[in-house]
């Protein structure tokens, strides 16, 4: 979260913003794993661009604090669908 709203693209590893605590319990983007042999799983990425310039959350916050603090301040959002099968 608190992405520069210049930042046009991102590089491998790049950690652009503040990272917070992933679906693993860690820090940092996880990016999609799911077990060898499971099917098909989607994955739902979000971008948002807010009214303010910051969140002022501290490094490893949890989905519900980000989403709690962008509440009432998001002026637009955009969703890419995907899907992966680990063989």
């Amino acid at each position: 979260f608190d992405i520069d709203p210049k930042k046009e693209s991102l590089s491998e590893g790049e950690t652009p913003g503040v990272a917070g605590i992933n679906d693993f319990g860690r820090l940092g983007y996880g990016g999609p794993c799911p077990p060898r042999g499971h099917g098909v799983h989607r994955y739902y990425f979000k971008v948002y661009a807010l009214d303010i310039p910051s969140l002022k959350l501290k490094s490893g916050a949890n989905k519900s604090a980000v989403e709690k603090a962008m509440k009432g301040h998001i002026l637009a959002y955009g969703e890419l669908a995907g899907k992966y099968e680990r063989m």
